[in-house]
């Protein structure tokens, strides 16, 4: 039984929300820092996005299909700007940036 609707796309945000956070903050302790602006910018967007869907997608709001296309731009966004370095977090937000935005397509279909 599913206690939430879209439990698995639920999860799929909230990892994306932890690992756009966990980067943004990262990327502020880097030694360049106004160098990772775009990133830290783009980190910012996609968390609070994400965060905004799941939200509305756990209280079963019609509204929260709405906003899972642009969850999708926001995530390759910041898929194309974490890609570009090579700091581990930057590729681990990469990575949970793809997979939340491949997700949030499918729920679309």
């Amino acid at each position: 039984m599913k206690i939430i609707p879209n439990d698995e796309l639920i999860k799929k945000l909230d990892i994306c929300i932890a690992a756009c956070n966990f980067c943004a903050a990262s990327c502020l302790r880097e030694s360049d820092v106004q160098m990772m602006a775009k990133c830290i910018s783009n980190n910012m967007d996609c968390a609070d996005v994400c965060r905004t869907a799941a939200v509305l997608l756990a209280r079963s709001s019609p509204h929260g299909k709405h906003l899972l296309k642009e969850c999708a731009e926001i995530c390759d966004a910041c898929v194309a700007e974490c890609s570009q370095h090579e700091n581990e977090h930057c590729q681990a937000c990469a990575k949970a940036c793809s997979e939340c935005a491949e997700a949030c397509r499918a729920a679309l279909n």
